[in-house]
């Protein structure tokens, strides 16, 4: 059977590289251990901002400390 289509794919199987090779789909996926994984879009702003803002937080914290 083609793979055409992410929702073909059964999450629970272990899977080959020579597999994914066969698969045409344009959903982006990464193949990690047999397992199959479906690559998520980037992250929004908002995440971006919140993810900026920590990682701030913890730059200014590790300034301050003697690690």
């Amino acid at each position: 059977m083609e793979i055409t289509a992410f929702d073909q794919l059964d999450l629970n199987k272990v899977y080959s590289y020579a597999d994914y090779l066969t698969w045409k789909f344009e959903e982006r996926v990464e193949l990690f251990k047999g397992k199959v994984f479906e690559i998520l879009p980037t992250p929004n702003r908002q995440h971006q901002t919140i993810s900026g803002n920590i990682n701030f937080e913890l730059q200014k914290y590790l300034q301050r400390s003697p690690c």
